[in-house]
């Protein structure tokens, strides 16, 4: 009988699954919920519940748990055979945080199938909205914290990242000293991850390595809670914080709700789940240090694999543990497609494959021409400047100021992306502008490594489904090895291998000293 694996996404505007069969290396099952279109009575926007102030992103742990049955009876309409899933998994947008009083162990125990899980879980929550991601409310807690760890080199060298407005831990300070009532009714405080996986285990599930990255108060290379970060926060929080545990981890048989309920296998194993960032490595294939993912979309996103923790000392990166027992990093660019496309608009060019007949008309280098193409306040680096900056180009040479945007992304990624340590062996390409092979034989010589396209949908449930066979695998006493498990499913696209060209990789790397110096400049100035 074939074994099924189940991975559940829970992101902030949908609730996705990934059901695979391992043995014939194949997606089998994928479906979405969209939580606006299909629980329209929770009235959110995007996912996220409408606020006065546009600081505060909050929305309902009760809208993830609806959406949870309502993809299960989906599944059980579509025929899905889950009789024969042997194990779940699954991930949450990182960061979110649920507060659950001392009545949710007993509710989550007994849950009655004859209800819904909504009803099951009145009363249980000492807080009714959650914090996600998207809030960025808490410039305050982020300072106060910062400031007791000795500032943000210690800070990202203890907890992985520097203290950021949608970390959990400044989350959890500002509901402390807000709602100091509410703090205090508070016996657990959940990730979206550990919420999600205890609704399906039935009790309260241990928070990943992955995901506790993601809250400044785990310890990155020890992998416990650090007291100091703890203590920093809020009063009593360590007997609020349930125990850390490897991604994928089983936590025992799921509850019988789901089986009741929805013909969920009886002897399916329920396991930690992780971040959806930590799901998406092993969705797209990142096991083995070395690898890189970079995902070219509205913002870029940079992804590697690192086996020894190494932090940004300047805060600007972060390191999570990955489900593979190793450490990944994740740095952000918010000028990736919308500052390509600024460049395009301003000088009127009709389309990207135009775009890139200009880019290949001039030299690798740009004849030293450097663009700082900040048309958003940027991430990385830390800039709260917008600005547009030429250093030796011409804003009138069109063609030069296409070859800049493409040469200073990827210098900026090589630059932002040295504290780790690790030289690319091989980066796999995904998001909207991952078709450019002007773009992507720039990121090839910038870098100097081979490039491939990948093509995973749903990478984030697809992570999650074989963290489940991975956690299967190793609670029956195998020894699955990553490379081997995920090799079916993150195939790069046949004939998108682009290879660097040697003499250009040599100008990138006199270049990189310029770019380096100009962006020092601008950023002393603003």
């Amino acid at each position: 009988m074939a074994k099924l694996f189940l991975g559940l996404d829970s992101s902030t505007q949908s609730l996705s699954a990934v059901i695979i069969d391992l043995d014939a290396g194949k997606v089998i099952y994928e479906k979405s919920l969209n939580f606006d279109q299909a629980l329209p009575q929770f009235k959110t926007r995007n996912g996220v519940l409408p606020n006065r102030d546009p600081l505060v992103r909050h929305s309902s742990p009760l809208l993830w748990a609806a959406a949870l049955d309502l993809l299960f009876a989906q599944m059980k309409k579509d025929k899905v055979a889950l009789g024969k899933i042997v194990a779940i998994s699954g991930c949450g947008q990182q960061h979110g945080s649920v507060y659950l009083t001392e009545k949710a162990t007993e509710a989550l125990a007994n849950l009655n199938p004859k209800k819904s899980l909504v009803e099951n879980l009145d009363g249980i929550f000492a807080r009714k909205t959650s914090p996600i991601w998207m809030d960025s409310s808490t410039a305050k807690e982020c300072a106060e914290i910062r400031k007791k760890l000795g500032g943000i080199k210690f800070t990202a060298s203890r907890t992985g990242s520097d203290t950021f407005e949608r970390f959990t831990g400044p989350q959890v300070r500002k509901f402390y000293k807000t709602e100091p009532k509410a703090y205090e009714k508070t016996a657990h405080i959940a990730l979206v991850s550990s919420f999600m996986a205890s609704l399906l285990a039935g009790k309260i599930v241990p928070i990943d390595f992955g995901d506790g990255a993601g809250m400044n108060l785990m310890d990155i290379r020890k992998k416990n809670w650090n007291h100091d970060a703890v203590k920093a926060t809020a009063p009593s929080l360590v007997k609020k914080l349930p125990t850390l545990a490897p991604s994928g981890h089983v936590v025992g048989p799921v509850s019988p709700y789901f089986v009741q309920k929805y013909g969920l296998n009886p002897e399916a194993l329920a396991t930690v789940w992780t971040g959806d960032n930590p799901a998406s490595v092993i969705g797209l294939g990142l096991v083995k240090p070395g690898q890189v993912a970079i995902s070219l979309g509205t913002s870029d996103t940079f992804f590697g694999t690192m086996q020894k923790c190494q932090t940004d000392e300047n805060g600007e990166g972060h390191v999570f543990g990955s489900p593979t027992g190793d450490y990944m990093t994740l740095i952000c660019f918010k000028n990736g497609s919308l500052a390509r496309e600024k460049i395009r608009e301003l000088y009127k060019i009709s389309d990207w494959k135009k775009f890139g007949e200009l880019v290949a008309s001039t030299p690798p280098g740009n004849n030293d021409g450097v663009l700082l193409p900040w048309f958003e306040a940027e991430i990385v680096p830390r800039s709260n400047q917008p600005g547009i900056h030429r250093f030796d180009l011409d804003e009138k040479n069109v063609a030069a100021n296409c070859r800049a945007i493409f040469e200073a992304q990827m210098l900026s990624m090589r630059l932002h992306s040295q504290w780790m340590q690790v030289a690319p062996e091989k980066i796999f390409v995904t998001g909207g502008a991952a078709n450019d092979r002007a773009l992507l034989q720039v990121l090839a010589d910038v870098m100097n490594c081979s490039v491939l396209r990948i093509e995973v949908s749903k990478s984030a449930a697809l992570g999650a489904a074989l963290q489940a066979a991975h956690g299967f695998l190793a609670h029956t006493g195998k020894n699955p090895k990553w490379d081997k498990l995920v090799a079916a499913f993150t195939k790069p696209v046949p004939g998108s291998e682009i290879h660097p060209d040697k003499k250009a990789a040599k100008v990138y790397d006199q270049l990189l000293e310029k770019y380096a110096s100009c962006e020092s400049d601008v950023l002393e100035i603003v």
